[in-house]
């Protein structure tokens, strides 16, 4: 598969990762291998980041629609969403508010259609 491909099953921003991963295909054998021991700089990157946006939008509780109508559009790293986290914006309140409205009448349709 592509490295953008694996990047993403693997949660990772692909600019953030060694050349030699961006380089070349990964087979699934790669992928799951990878998945199953992590080498350092996977474990790091998935800890510090950078983090691509979807990852970014589940840790601060938004769409990723949120995150780029908040000015959003690069990947962030550990330390910067913590920091969003710990002080959040009128925008961060905003969206998680839409956020958890859109959660909630995803879930009522979904209970709704299993009554049908």
């Amino acid at each position: 598969m592509k490295p953008a491909t694996a990047a993403k099953k693997l949660g990772i921003y692909l600019p953030a990762t060694p050349e030699e991963f961006r380089a070349g295909g990964i087979t699934r054998e790669e992928l799951a291998e990878l998945e199953k021991s992590p080498p350092q700089w996977l474990t790091e990157l998935r800890r510090n980041g950078p983090h691509p946006r979807p990852v970014v939008a589940g840790r601060l509780g938004v769409s990723i629609s949120g995150l780029a109508r908040g000015g959003i559009h690069e990947a962030l790293t550990t330390e910067q969403i913590d920091a969003l986290r710990a002080d959040p914006p009128a925008w961060l309140r905003a969206e998680r508010a839409v956020h958890e409205r859109v959660l909630a009448e995803e879930e009522r349709l979904r209970e709704r259609a299993a009554k049908d």
